[in-house]
């Protein structure tokens, strides 16, 4: 009997940001496809933790940690390796800029789903059936 070699995990946060419509994504420097803003945790770093973290660093604005709210967890595979994507809203204080981690931010609908990974459309699927992202 032959069993699957266990894939590693790409353990994520990030955070669903929606306004009319649209959700927030970015592009990271260097690469071509854009992605839910967020990224991996630091040692022991909570979801909360590495959430503000990330997005302090990405978009440089604060989350505002009492409006933190899960919404969901996502998997996917990817080649040799399996991405775990903890999605959460949260209210900001700042204005939204890319920082020099970021090349693009954008407003993307349902009808961009395929220029994200393949987690990102799982959340996707969610988002347009609950009626909170447009087509």
């Amino acid at each position: 009997m032959r069993t699957e070699p266990a894939r590693r995990l790409i353990d994520t946060v990030a955070w669903v940001r929606i306004e009319d419509g649209r959700i927030l994504c970015a592009r990271p420097r260097g690469k071509d496809i854009f992605y839910i803003p967020g990224g991996k945790r630091e040692g022991d770093e909570t979801d909360a933790q590495t959430l503000l973290r990330e997005i302090e660093e990405e978009l440089t604005v604060e989350l505002l940690p009492h409006t933190v709210v899960h919404v969901g967890t996502y998997e996917a595979p990817v080649p040799d390796a399996v991405v775990r994507m903890a999605c959460y809203t949260a209210d900001y204080s700042g204005i939204l800029t890319a920082s020099s981690e970021i090349d693009e931010i954008a407003w993307f609908t349902y009808a961009h789903r395929d220029d994200v990974p393949p987690v990102d459309q799982l959340l996707f699927d969610d988002l347009v059936e609950a009626g909170l992202l447009a087509r």
